[in-house]
This record gives C-alpha cells, sequence and structure tokens, in this order.
C-alpha cells in the first residue's frame, strides 16, 4: 500500500499516521474542520466585513424635502413682506408727535401687543421693575394699566407704595387703567388718573382727606412710553424735577435700538410705517435720550439683543 493511502486510511481511522513524506500531520481536535487556505491572489480581502450603509428612507426624504420647501417658501414670503413694508414706509411722511394714535388703538391695544409681550417675558420685567417703586408713586406713559396686577396695595399687600398717580396722554387708556385698577384694589382709594403729557405733571401725590401737601415723588415709572413721546428728553428731564432729590428714583423699561447695525437698518427701514400705524418710534436710542437728560444712571440693563432696555435713575445731586 503505497504512502498516501496509508496516510487516507489513518485520518478515516482517526489514528495517527506513520510520518513521511507526503503524509498529512495528526489533527489534535478530532472531528473538527480543516481549515480554509486563503487564495494567495487575493490580497486586498478584509479580516472583517464592510460595514453595510443605510441609506434614509423614502417617507424620510419626503418629510425633510416638504419641511426644507416650507421653510424656504416663508423666508421668501418675509424678505417680500419686509421689501413692500420698507417701499410704503419711504413714502409715509409721519408727524414727530404720533401719540394720538392711541386714541384709536385703545380697546384692542392689550389684545394687540399681549402675544409678542408674551414671547419677550416683558410680563416678568414689568413685574420686576414695578415691585421696586416706594412712597408716592408716579406711572407716566401708564397706557391700558399693563402695570396694575404687579403693584402691592393696599393693607394685605403693603409694600411701602402710600399713593399712586396715574398719568397719559390717551384719555381713553388713562379711563381702561382706571376700569382695571377699580377691579384689581377696590379699596385703596389714595389714588389719581389724569389726561396730560409728562411736561404738565406738576400737581404733587394725592394725600388723604386732612393730610399734608407733598411736591415730590419718590418713584416714578415709565414703561414703553419714551418711543411715543414728542420730546423724551425734555420729558425725562422734568421727571427728574418732580422726584424726590435724595432717594427718590425713575424706573424705565423701553424699547430701542439694538447694540447690532444689521437690526437698526431694519428698525430704520420699518420705523414710520410702525410709527403711523402704532404711535411708536421704535429705532430710538435710549441710551443717548438718558444721557442728554442729566439724570444720573444708578442700573443699566438691556436684553433682546440691545432692544430692551432697563432703567434705574435718580436726579443728578
Amino acid at each position: 500500500m503505497s504512502a498516501s493511502r496509508v496516510g487516507r486510511a489513518a485520518l478515516k481511522a482517526g489514528k495517527t499516521p506513520i510520518s513521511g513524506k507526503g503524509i498529512k500531520k495528526p489533527i489534535d481536535s478530532p472531528g473538527k474542520p480543516l481549515p480554509k487556505r486563503a487564495n494567495p491572489h487575493l490580497t486586498n480581502l478584509h479580516s472583517n466585513p464592510p460595514t453595510p450603509t443605510h441609506k434614509m428612507s423614502p417617507r424620510t426624504l419626503t418629510i425633510f424635502g416638504v419641511g426644507a420647501l416650507g421653510i424656504s417658501t416663508y423666508c421668501g414670503f418675509l424678505y417680500a413682506s419686509y421689501r413692500r413694508e420698507v417701499a410704503q414706509s419711504q413714502t409715509l411722511s409721519v408727524p414727530e408727535d404720533v401719540s394720538d394714535r392711541y386714541n384709536h388703538t385703545a380697546r384692542t391695544f392689550d389684545a394687540d401687543v399681549a402675544l409678542s409681550e408674551k414671547l419677550m417675558r416683558l410680563g416678568a420685567k414689568r413685574r420686576d421693575l414695578v415691585r421696586r417703586a416706594r412712597g408716592d408713586v408716579l406711572e407716566v406713559s401708564c397706557g391700558t394699566g399693563r402695570n396694575l396686577e404687579y403693584y402691592e396695595l393696599g393693607a394685605e399687600k403693603a409694600r411701602g407704595c402710600r399713593s399712586v398717580t396715574f398719568v397719559d396722554l390717551s384719555p381713553q387708556m388713562v379711563e381702561i387703567t382706571r376700569e382695571k385698577f377699580r377691579k384689581l384694589f377696590p379699596g385703596f382709594g389714595n389714588v389719581a388718573f389724569r389726561a396730560e403729557d409728562a411736561h404738565a405733571v406738576t400737581t404733587g401725590p394725592p394725600t388723604p382727606a386732612g393730610g399734608a401737601a407733598r411736591g415730590c415723588y419718590d418713584t416714578v415709572v415709565q414703561t414703553m412710553g419714551v418711543c411715543s413721546m414728542p420730546d423724551p428728553v425734555g420729558a425725562l428731564r422734568h421727571l427728574g424735577s418732580i422726584t424726590e432729590p435724595q432717594r427718590g428714583r425713575i424706573l424705565l423699561l423701553e424699547h430701542g435700538r439694538s447694540y447690532y447695525d444689521w437690526l437698526n437698518r431694519v428698525l430704520d427701514n420699518l420705523a414710520p410705517a410702525h410709527a403711523d400705524r402704532h404711535g411708536c418710534w421704535w429705532n430710538r436710542d435710549i441710551g443717548a435720550i438718558v444721557r442728554e437728560s442729566g439724570l444720573e444712571v444708578v442700573e443699566e440693563r438691556r436684553w433682546h439683543f440691545g432692544t430692551t432696555w432697563e432703567y434705574v435713575l435718580r436726579p443728578r445731586r
């Protein structure tokens, strides 16, 4: 029997064949298959198979495409509306004094500004500012009384506010403020409502029956009013003259120019149309107005790309 036949016979029987030329080596683990020999001519084989790539499903592609189309269409609509508003704004001849617009928008004013103020969280900023009021309080440009709910008046909420005087150029808005106040604070009587210009405020705070008259206010509050004043510098200067000179404070929350030139260009381009429609010049430089008024800055803060300004001021000593 040849050597090759002997080797094959031994493999089948599980025995170790006699070593020799042409005879295979013994198998260590009976029953284990022989490893396959790699083709030496294939040099680009990898030990691990390539990870299959997952393609985006047709449904996902459709949703993504529709979303991108919707966003681009909306951006195009905004840009077209902006260009149309700019073109109309440039043709308007709007006077500096636009305060009379509030007589026509008084009844719808709260609904008109509710959404924008909620998105900008102006309610919290109004609250934090108004709750700093103390003593005899004068609120200028009171509007429709959007600050009323933040005053803490009455015996059960005593925070040191002896009296409150509300002033606005619009008689319609003053009347709305009066109605709201009576519902919120039915037992508080040391209050006054006046439809007059901030420059004309000379009468001191209201006093209880038989009380001594006081000539100055301890706190002056104004929120979103500088934008509608025909002479904001003169108005602030006058408010400083009727504020208690030692411990008195003037609290402002206003909107105006931004930190950024590109946003200021947008405000400037749309300012005439916005003022004509809403009675507000939203591109005024509040910082420059405060500096020109001569009042002393105690605190200053800004939000919303710098367009919302908060000031705590006092008469310069």
